[in-house]
């Protein structure tokens, strides 16, 4: 992978960390940047506990609200509405 140079400003803390972790698990600290980034960015595309709760709330709401009717039912339906819609539509050479 080629690499790409960047300046970023950081922190004493921040530095200081990223120094002691490199050293720590003898990386360069470029590594642990990149490392550091891949996992943040796994993480941040999940849901957080409150996020998830909230979801299964609402979940838990509209599921009482849901049709009960059974697979074969809705498909009827849905075929008798497509053929009454064919029916009714424009016939060609009317405006």
């Amino acid at each position: 992978m080629a690499s790409v140079k960047l300046t970023f400003s950081l922190d004493e803390e921040t530095v200081a960390r990223l120094r002691t972790t490199a050293g720590r698990v003898r990386l360069p600290q470029s590594q642990v940047v990149r490392e550091a980034i891949a996992e943040y960015a796994a993480r941040v595309g999940r849901l957080s506990e409150d996020e998830r709760a909230e979801l299964l709330r609402a979940f838990d709401r509209l599921l009482p609200a849901m049709p009960s009717k059974a697979a074969a039912a809705v498909d009827a339906e849905l075929r008798e509405l497509r053929a009454a819609r064919r029916r009714s539509g424009r016939r060609l050479g009317q405006r």
